[in-house]
């Protein structure tokens, strides 16, 4: 699969990767599978695995082929949601009015799900507590966001045990901004 100029960008997001010193992969590492893979103009930004790359077209098979590959090459088993920027640009500008606004007052994550898996569905599986939490269904992805002054009695972290969660990765919304700004700005560049 090479990639050419005119290729269209994807995001891959790896779930599970340097949290909690489990599975710690250098992003280097991860660049260079990826280069391997054929992608070109592959960049990562910061240690929770997010990778911007070209492919010669966006397709459910490409999940597939780098979890394959990342699961051989680097000794874990991948779980990786493959978005186009057209895609990351519909979460963004789908989530809820003022979703991420009060930034003093509550945390905000975007919960990305597998293409197979139904927001609805997966929405049925998030635990809110009633003063604390705050979710939402999107019809890409799942919305969380949570008061900071009692964060800790929170109901969101238990989203990880249960089953569904092998379908999904989660980003806090600044770096979901920072990813949709990287792609936008790739997108600026191929076309000057």
């Amino acid at each position: 699969m090479t990639a050419h100029p005119h290729s269209s960008l994807s995001l891959a997001l790896l779930r599970g990767i340097n949290v909690g010193g489990k599975n710690l992969i250098k992003m280097s590492d991860l660049k260079e599978s990826f280069e391997q893979l054929g992608f070109s103009r592959v960049q990562t930004y910061i240690q929770s695995g997010n990778v911007i790359f070209a492919a010669g077209n966006h397709s459910d098979e490409l999940e597939n082929l780098i979890e394959e590959a990342l699961t051989k090459r680097l000794h874990y088993d991948a779980v990786v949601i493959v978005l186009s920027h057209a895609a990351l640009t519909r979460i963004v500008t789908g989530a809820p009015p003022g979703f991420g606004a009060e930034g003093t007052t509550y945390l905000y994550d975007v919960i990305f799900l597998k293409s197979s898996l139904d927001p609805r569905e997966a929405f049925k599986n998030l635990e809110v507590h009633p003063d604390i939490d705050e979710a939402y269904a999107g019809t890409h992805a799942l919305y969380f966001r949570r008061r900071i002054a009692g964060s800790s009695r929170s109901r969101f972290g238990r989203i990880v045990s249960k089953p569904v969660y092998k379908q999904m990765t989660i980003r806090n919304w600044n770096t979901t901004l920072k990813l949709l700004t990287r792609m936008d700005s790739l997108r600026v560049n191929d076309a000057g």
